[in-house]
């Protein structure tokens, strides 16, 4: 169930996919299969599974197939319909149908900050969702639902953590916390932008998943540029754990997750998670575990 109040999510879009070259070339990353949908068709499932009804995706003009995917293709929706083939039909016409899915235009990169104070006039004054798309969520584990769930009960704004080796913080935003009468839940009380291991609160970073009071917004109109020259989020969510929750929007909680998250954002991780995604499902999963545990073991046979 969704909860009262938060209605859209923002999916930022808008980046070059440098990492992901030739290949991102003509076809944006996050329309790249992850088995057989895109990527970002997970996340806006995700959020449509939330209860939330409004997906925004931030893009740009060099991607109008991100736009396609989650709009009605007649010409082929009408072949299949006239073929009988019913269940290619509803497999084009899900991610129509999933949620309401527009799109609004970031004119140039200039940060994740930026990305997401794009959306405010779709967003409006009510508290919203941020969904990275190269985090996917496993299905079976509700982090958003739960992150709703805190966002109602505590107010403010909501951000996912998760534990990583001391040696990897500097990948990430750090948080400092204290802990709650929850054990699952933390209140944050600072955020550093990708921290050298000496300088890092804790080893909770935080993931692609957000849930944030409307206030965010003026907060981003004035929140200089900090690093590499763009408009971070994370430094505009400093200024809202700073203020602590005084009722106006501020103060920050914490959802430790320790579920299942697949990072499509590096090739290594992206090759992992359609492994690891195609094992889960009930068509492909058995027939390619058989084929894998047999090709590993003349893998390993061949190797001297």
């Amino acid at each position: 169930m969704s909860i009262p109040g938060v209605r859209a999510a923002v999916i930022p879009a808008a980046g070059l996919g440098t990492r992901f070259l030739p290949a991102t070339k003509a076809v944006p990353k996050e329309l790249l299969p992850v088995v057989d949908a895109p990527a970002l068709q997970y996340v806006v499932e995700e959020a449509a599974a939330a209860g939330i009804s409004d997906v925004i995706i931030i893009t740009n003009e060099n991607k109008p197939s991100i736009a396609a995917h989650f709009a009605p293709n007649v010409p082929l929706e009408a072949a299949l319909a006239a073929s009988g083939d019913a269940i290619k039909l509803a497999l084009v016409q899900h991610p129509t149908n999933v949620a309401n899915v527009s799109t609004v235009l970031q004119d140039e990169p200039r940060g994740l900050g930026h990305a997401v104070l794009c959306a405010a006039d779709a967003v409006g004054d009510e508290p919203f969702a941020v969904l990275l798309g190269d985090d996917l969520i496993d299905a079976e584990d509700p982090l958003l639902q739960r992150m709703l769930q805190v966002r109602s009960q505590r107010g403010g704004s909501v951000v996912a953590l998760m534990r990583v080796p001391r040696e990897d913080v500097s990948k990430y935003g750090c948080a400092a916390v204290s802990t709650t009468d929850e054990a699952d839940v933390v209140s944050i009380q600072g955020l550093v932008e990708k921290p050298s291991v000496d300088e890092a609160p804790s080893n909770l970073v935080i993931v692609g998943r957000y849930v944030l009071d409307p206030v965010v917004f003026d907060v981003l109109r004035h929140t200089p540029p900090g690093r590499g020259g763009e408009i971070q989020l994370t430094d505009a969510l400093q200024t809202l754990a700073e203020r602590g929750f005084d009722g106006a929007g501020g103060g920050m909680s914490g959802v430790v997750f320790e579920g299942r998250r697949y990072d499509t954002g590096d090739r290594l991780e992206y090759l992992k998670a359609v492994v690891q995604l195609a094992l889960k499902r009930e068509d492909l999963g058995p027939p390619f575990r058989s084929w894998l545990d047999s090709f590993l073991r003349e893998l390993r046979t061949a190797t001297p």
